[in-house]
């Protein structure tokens, strides 16, 4: 989901720090409500670096390939969102986004409200979304598949949409971009059916292994219906 270099210039990029600071605000709330939520100061410091120290390795480890005009990365966005909290899932993509292009990707630098938007305002949307078609009787290890795919193809959706908002703000609406974006979304299509699998999976495994997965190091709503 990188914005490549040179897809948005100038003073178009004006755009990208307004939206960067909206979900940045977002993303204080989101973390604010973990405070009274989930534990405290100490449970957001310790998840949040978890969550950090995942995603950089989503991005630096996990497979990623060029596709149209951007990257096709496995985010697990939803993953982050029900094992840490959407709190932790926010400074974590956050942080490790940066961390990796501080350390490893320069170029990267100047995109980075871009990427950041793209990455925070669909976490955002799961957060609603998993309390409407999340009942809170049910605690989320216990996420149903279609659950777990709703959240998916919301948040990889997201993405998606972003990714084509900055494509079409920066070169127009040109043949050759509009092949571009639409491979790029076909390409996140294979995130999409595999993200949910993940999830339960994950979920599954801290069900089993429910006696390491409490604590301040996990969301208290992994465990625990609201």
């Amino acid at each position: 989901m990188h914005i490549e270099p040179g897809v948005v210039e100038g003073a178009k990029l004006l755009l990208s720090y307004a939206t960067a600071s909206a979900a940045f605000g977002l993303s204080l709330k989101l973390a604010r409500d973990s405070l009274r939520d989930n534990g405290g100061a100490l449970a957001l410091a310790l998840r949040s670096l978890i969550a950090t120290a995942l995603v950089f390795c989503f991005f630096e480890v996990l497979p990623h390939h060029p596709v149209g005009v951007s990257e096709v990365h496995l985010i697990l966005g939803s993953t982050l969102l029900l094992l840490f909290g959407a709190g932790a899932a926010a400074v974590g993509l956050a942080t490790g986004l940066l961390l990796q292009g501080l350390l490893f990707a320069q170029f990267d630098l100047p995109q980075y409200g871009m990427n950041v938007t793209t990455l925070l305002l669909p976490l955002w949307g799961i957060q609603l979304l998993a309390r409407r078609i999340i009942p809170a009787r049910t605690a989320y290890v216990d996420t149903s598949y279609k659950q777990a795919l709703a959240l998916s193809t919301a948040y990889q959706g997201g993405i998606v949409a972003w990714v084509a908002f900055w494509a079409f703000y920066g070169n127009g609406f040109g043949a050759d971009n509009l092949a571009s974006v639409g491979s790029f979304g076909l390409a996140y299509m294979s995130v999409i059916l595999l993200e949910p699998l993940v999830d339960l999976g994950v979920l599954a495994l801290a069900k089993s292994l429910s006696r390491y997965s409490q604590g301040p190091l996990f969301n208290v709503r992994l465990h625990q219906p609201a």
